[in-house]
């Protein structure tokens, strides 16, 4: 008897398997409801998922994904796990409960994640009481990978780099205007693959280009997102997801200048969910 989580993205899954207090973790391809249908996420956990945990009997999921907002969304992962798995206990929710579940436990506090999205809640201890909107990666996404890895991209294009920056891209990903064209517009996944290009600027950073896109587009966050709760003067601002933590440097920088009380700054939130559900 085991328990499965899952933390999934746009661009990757963690998953845990617990049992008999001993834990398992791999990884799977991520899984986005507004760009996979039904058939091709079974296929996906099929090949992916399946395999790792053939001799285990699962009895309870708690899966936490990207755009389960969306209650169309919700029910299509439960009929999704169910087929795969049987009649067991199954809870589908958002990305944003599963943040701060394992950053505030029962504590209040703003809670925001920014990985290849973006999003951020006011979470009571128990529950998400306030969600500010979260547009996408083409209205909104403000300080996500995908938001951070399209600026990349507009540098390189519009030859804003200065010529140490347009080496070092060329240098690194050997691509031109219409591959990147064509990945933007016609690949199944495009938020991903912009996010990707965020890691040019980890890989960048002290070229003050560079920093300027990293502060803009964390700027942009706290602008658009955590000036939306009055209790982000109150409570500590939490953060999770893999931008946040390589650029939690700036993210301290921002909440200082803007006199607010920074908590904690997790890459995963998988360690504190298996805490919260234990």
């Amino acid at each position: 008897m085991a328990t499965l989580i899952a933390d999934c993205g746009a661009t990757k899954c963690e998953w845990r398997i617990i049992s008999n207090n001993k834990k398992k973790s791999f990884f799977t391809q991520g899984i986005s409801p507004y760009f996979l249908g039904k058939e091709a996420i079974i296929l996906l956990l099929q090949k992916e998922l399946l395999p790792k945990i053939k001799n285990t009997l699962v009895t309870e999921i708690f899966f936490y994904g990207t755009g389960l907002s969306n209650p169309s969304n919700v029910k299509l992962l439960k009929q999704v796990l169910q087929q795969l798995f049987g009649k067991i206990y199954i809870e589908v929710n958002t990305d944003m409960l599963a943040a701060a579940r394992a950053l505030c436990g029962n504590q209040k506090g703003i809670v925001s994640i920014l990985g290849t999205g973006s999003n951020s809640c006011y979470y009571n201890g128990n529950k998400i009481v306030k969600n500010n909107a979260a547009l996408g990666f083409i209205l909104g996404d403000e300080g996500s990978g995908a938001y951070l890895g399209k600026k990349v991209i507009q540098y390189y294009l519009y030859q804003t780099f200065d010529e140490e920056l347009m080496m070092n891209f060329n240098k690194t990903y050997q691509t031109d205007k219409n591959s990147i064209l064509n990945a933007v517009y016609k690949s199944p996944t495009p938020n991903s693959y912009l996010a990707g290009f965020a890691k040019f600027l980890a890989d960048n950073r002290g070229h003050y280009m560079v920093e300027n896109i990293i502060e803009d587009g964390l700027n942009d966050f706290f602008l658009n997102h955590i000036y939306k709760y009055r209790e982000s003067w109150i409570y500590p601002i939490y953060f999770s997801g893999g931008i946040a933590y390589a650029f939690k440097d700036v993210l301290q920088e921002l909440c200082l200048s803007y006199e607010l009380e920074i908590g904690a700054i997790l890459k995963s939130p998988m360690n504190g969910l298996i805490k919260y559900h234990q």
